[in-house]
């Protein structure tokens, strides 16, 4: 089974080409986890949901409990970005005089449309929810957008504590050189530590603080072997191949991350007519591509069902079906 790849890493995450079963393994694995005892977060970052539809229950942002050990959250992109943008023009206003508050809002207004602005909010939510349930859960799992937006999504920690950073030294900057030219003594430094600007000046460095020290936390558990782990899922054919081989690559090499297992689901049978007999062996070649680029790496493979996975017994049974080739 999948599990018997993976050790104790508390942070999965499912990834992969758009339409290959990433939602139903990781949905398989988390319930796998929570009827064997674990405490387990299933969280969904794909804007095209589907954790509802598997488990038969209405589940959204705000999060469902499927069971004792089982809590299931389906984070809501748009909900996300305006939720993250409110926050962040609040702050603005507070930190800034009134007569710059038309600037602001205007300025996060355009925000709103910029590339990149969903995927910083999507993943200071990851970021958060890992933060607050890491201590309450024996499992986070993560399932993840197709491949491509999962990348600049797992490449943002780094990048955002590294601008978080370059505005914490240009503010230390900024207040060195401004005490400088004023050539503040002693006793005029500490009036001008209470003043509502020194005041306001450092609620935004313990902001900026907190938000570098929340996302160097998650760079530091994704790029922990113990911790974290990445599980590719595809299908044997050739564009799914192709595309694991690169994101493998992307993640191994470029992100640091573990991937001690790959996920071929939807094997066709070779005992069922000459058509899928013929097709398995496709599919054989296909894999022999993959295991040629990837020799190291473990494959699960999952056969063709002849039903769609819906239901809490179905994914059990889905789970049931995987087997191990090391």
């Amino acid at each position: 089974m999948l599990l018997d790849h993976l050790d104790d890493q508390q942070l999965l995450f499912f990834g992969g080409k758009g339409g290959v079963g990433k939602t139903t393994c990781a949905a398989a694995t988390a319930l796998s986890c929570a009827q064997r005892g674990e405490r387990v977060l299933l969280i969904s970052t794909d804007p095209a949901h589907n954790l509802g539809h598997l488990f038969e229950h209405s589940i959204g942002d705000d999060g469902h409990s499927l069971s004792e050990t089982l809590d299931v959250i389906e984070i809501d992109a748009a909900r996300t970005t305006a939720a993250h943008l409110k926050q962040v023009e609040a702050t603005m206003r507070r930190l800034s005089p009134p007569r710059l508050h038309k600037e602001i809002e205007r300025h996060v207004q355009l925000a709103a449309h910029a590339p990149g602005t969903h995927e910083a909010a999507i993943l200071e939510r990851i970021a958060q929810l890992v933060d607050v349930h890491r201590t309450t859960h024996d499992r986070i799992v993560v399932d993840t957008a197709p491949s491509g937006h999962t990348a600049r999504l797992l490449a943002l920690p780094e990048l955002m504590s590294a601008w978080t950073d370059g505005l914490l030294r240009r503010r230390d900057t900024a207040d060195r050189l401004s005490a400088a030219a004023r050539g503040l003594s002693a006793k005029d430094a500490a009036v001008a530590a209470a003043s509502p600007l020194e005041q306001r000046n450092q609620e935004l460095r313990h902001i900026l603080h907190e938000r570098r020290e929340l996302f160097a936390r998650l760079r530091d558990l994704l790029s922990d072997a113990h911790r974290c782990a990445f599980i590719l899922v595809l299908t044997a054919e050739a564009l799914p191949v192709a595309e694991t081989i690169e994101f493998h690559h992307e993640l191994t090499c470029h992100q640091g991350l573990r991937v001690p297992a790959l996920v071929v689901n939807r094997r066709s049978p070779v005992d069922q007519g000459e058509f899928l007999a013929r097709r398995h062996e496709v599919e054989e070649q296909h894999l022999a591509t993959l295991r040629e680029a990837l020799p190291d790496v473990p494959l699960v493979q999952i056969p063709l069902l002849e039903h769609d996975i819906v239901g809490t017994e179905q994914l059990h049974d889905f789970a049931r079906h995987t087997a191990g080739e090391r």
